[in-house]
């Protein structure tokens, strides 16, 4: 790089880094006030003097929801439901993807367009015509009620997502693997998936934490069988318009968070080139 651009640079840069903390800051403080509430004893979080930070730290907050009889199971119920959702959006749009870039046929423009208006249509409009969907289709009270939404919900992005990744895939390395007697299954499933693979953990994030945070739905098919709800609503348990127990639903929410924190861990190296990608198509 040209030393006199990298002076002229450089005074902008202290600027730019401030506004990025700054922007950070803003975006965490709403996380770390929730986990300090979590903390906090119950007399303090009822305080008309909130201070941000606690001298007495606590553990009854986590205590009461850990002890929650349905709490485990409301858990295991939002991993069902986040794991299925993750795991078919991304084989499905995967399939989608590759097919609406590599083959020719009539309407292919149409349906691409179908699939960005179908991201611009509000979820909350179409509640209750899924509503009655499910209940005709006798899914009201079970976890796939859950599940079918958040899958065809998470497809167009996914697949307008992935579909540049497919095609920044040269046709001449199609061509060179079935020179060399490859099927069109293999080159899809050994060759073609680790390349897209990046984008897929991209977008599998957003299909998770759609899944892992939705109450909507659940609060609206989930109506009877509580064996049947989801962490979101454990936060309900804690939540009594009379008399809230805040420490209670903070702390449940932490605990929703920490998964979330977990699966960006995992995922973090390859959504970074995943979204990088995504940027450069």
């Amino acid at each position: 790089m040209n030393p006199l651009r990298a002076r002229v640079r450089r005074p902008g840069r202290p600027a730019a880094e401030a506004s990025a903390l700054l922007i950070a800051v803003v975006v965490a403080f709403p996380l770390y006030w929730m986990v300090l509430s979590a903390f906090k004893p119950a007399g303090e979080i009822e305080s008309s003097e909130p201070r941000p930070w606690t001298l007495a730290p606590s553990l009854d907050s986590f205590r009461r929801v850990f002890g929650q009889q349905e709490f485990g199971r409301y858990f295991l119920n939002s991993l069902v439901v986040a794991g299925c959702v993750v795991i078919a959006s991304g084989l499905i749009a995967f399939l989608a993807a590759t097919a609406v870039t590599r083959f020719r046929f009539r309407l292919r423009t149409t349906l691409l367009i179908m699939f960005l208006v179908a991201q611009t249509v509000p979820v909350e409009a179409l509640t209750i015509p899924l509503f009655f969907l499910m209940r005709d289709a006798g899914q009201l009270n079970t976890l796939g009620s859950l599940v079918l939404p958040h899958i065809a919900f998470s497809l167009p992005f996914a697949i307008w997502m992935l579909r540049g990744f497919v095609k920044a895939v040269p046709e001449a390395l199609e061509e060179a693997a079935y020179i060399d007697g490859a099927s069109r299954a293999r080159f899809l499933w050994q060759i073609l998936f680790p390349l897209v693979l990046p984008g897929l953990v991209a977008t599998s994030v957003f299909s998770f934490i759609s899944a892992w945070n939705d109450f909507l739905f659940a609060k609206s098919f989930i109506i009877s069988d509580t064996s049947q709800s989801t962490l979101p609503m454990a936060l309900l348990v804690f939540y009594k318009p009379d008399d809230p127990d805040w420490g209670g639903v903070m702390a449940a929410s932490t605990v929703m968070t920490v998964p979330v924190l977990v699966f960006f861990v995992l995922v973090q190296r390859r959504l970074v080139s995943g979204l990088g990608g995504a940027v450069k198509d």
